[in-house]
C-alpha cells in the first residue's frame, strides 16, 4: 500500500518502523486526550456535529452516528477491507485515492444499524483524525507529537501522508521505533500514566482495552476503542489480551495478568499465511511461561 518493496532492512533501536494499523490505536489515544481537554464532549457526540459541511450525508439513519461507533468500528457503513490492499475494490484504497477521504466515508450507505455490527473500517479512523483537526486546529500527527509523544520522550517519528489528500494517513501511516512502541504499551499498561503524569485518562484506557463488541469469530475475541482484544490460552486458561495490531505482524500486546508487554515488528505486509507469525510467537511465549 505504501510503496515498493525495499527488501531486507537492518533493524535497530533507532530505525523507524512502519506500524500500519497500530496507528489506529494512537488515533484513539488522541481522541481520549482531546475529550479530557474539553475539545470534544464525549464518545456519544454525534459525528455530524463536526461535519456541517457534509450535512447532505446526514440522512437515512446516519444522523445517529457517534464517535463511539467510529472508535469501535460499529458504524454500520458499507465498507470492504476484506480484499487485498492492491485490489481496487478495497475501500481504504478508494478512500485514499478519492481526494476527499471524509466525503468518501460519510457518503457510504448504511448496511446495518449503528452499534449493531462490527466491520473493519479504516475510514472511521480517518474521520476520527479529522475531528482532532477540526476541534484542535492540529492535524493528527501534530496533536500526537504535542500531547502524546513529547510527554513520553518520543522525539523521532514520521507519519506518512495519504497521496490523495496530502494529510496524515490516520489508519496506517505512523512510523515509530520499536522502543517507542514499547513506551506506548507501557503507557496503557499503567492506565494512561507516564511517571507521575496522567497523559491519557484512566477511564479512557479501560474503555479502550475492554471489548465494546464481541466478534463473530470467537477465536478473534472482541474490539474496544481501536484496540483488538484477542483470545489466547495459557495453562488451559483463556485470556483476553488487548492488542494494537498492524498489517505485517506489527503488534503491541498488553497482558496485565502476567505482567507482560510484548512488542513485535516484522515486514510481512499483506502476507496472511505465515506459520510462525506474531500470534504463534506469543503462543510459544505462553507455553514457555506455563512450564515455569
Amino acid at each position: 500500500m505504501w510503496g515498493q518493496d525495499i527488501g531486507i532492512v537492518e533493524h535497530s533501536h533507532t530505525v523507524l518502523h512502519d506500524m500500519r494499523s497500530v496507528s489506529k490505536s494512537i488515533v484513539s489515544a488522541c481522541i481520549g486526550i482531546a475529550i479530557s481537554q474539553g475539545k470534544i464532549q464525549s464518545v456519544d457526540q454525534k459525528i455530524f456535529d463536526f461535519f456541517e459541511d457534509y450535512k447532505q450525508y446526514r440522512i437515512n439513519g446516519k444522523e445517529e452516528l457517534t464517535i463511539k461507533h467510529f472508535l469501535t468500528m460499529t458504524s454500520g457503513l458499507e465498507w470492504n477491507e476484506e480484499v487485498p490492499y492492491d485490489n481496487p475494490e478495497n475501500s481504504e484504497i478508494q478512500m485514499d485515492e478519492s481526494g476527499d477521504g471524509i466525503g468518501f466515508v460519510l457518503s457510504r450507505k448504511l448496511t446495518a444499524k449503528p452499534g449493531s455490527e462490527w466491520k473493519y473500517n479504516g475510514g472511521t479512523t480517518e474521520v476520527l483524525a479529522n475531528i482532532i483537526k477540526r476541534t484542535t486546529g492540529k492535524n493528527i500527527y501534530e496533536f500526537a507529537k504535542d500531547n502524546l509523544f513529547k510527554p513520553m520522550g518520543i522525539s523521532k517519528s514520521e507519519w506518512t501522508n495519504s497521496s490523495g489528500t496530502n494529510t496524515p494517513a490516520a489508519a496506517s501511516g505512523l512510523r515509530l521505533t520499536s522502543r517507542d512502541m514499547l513506551k506506548f504499551g507501557i503507557l496503557y499498561y499503567n492506565e494512561g500514566k507516564w511517571g507521575s503524569k496522567q497523559i491519557v485518562p484512566q477511564e479512557w484506557v479501560w474503555s479502550s482495552l475492554t471489548p465494546s463488541i464481541f466478534l463473530a469469530n470467537a477465536e478473534r475475541g472482541g474490539y474496544g476503542y481501536q484496540f483488538w482484544v484477542l483470545n489466547y490460552t495459557m495453562q488451559n486458561q483463556e485470556m483476553a489480551i488487548p492488542t494494537a495490531v498492524g498489517n505485517g505482524d506489527q503488534r503491541i500486546y498488553i497482558d496485565k495478568k502476567n505482567d507482560l508487554i510484548v512488542v513485535m515488528t516484522a515486514g510481512n505486509y499483506d502476507k496472511w499465511d505465515i506459520k510462525n507469525n506474531s500470534s504463534a510467537i506469543l503462543e510459544n511465549i505462553y507455553k514457555s511461561l506455563g512450564k515455569k
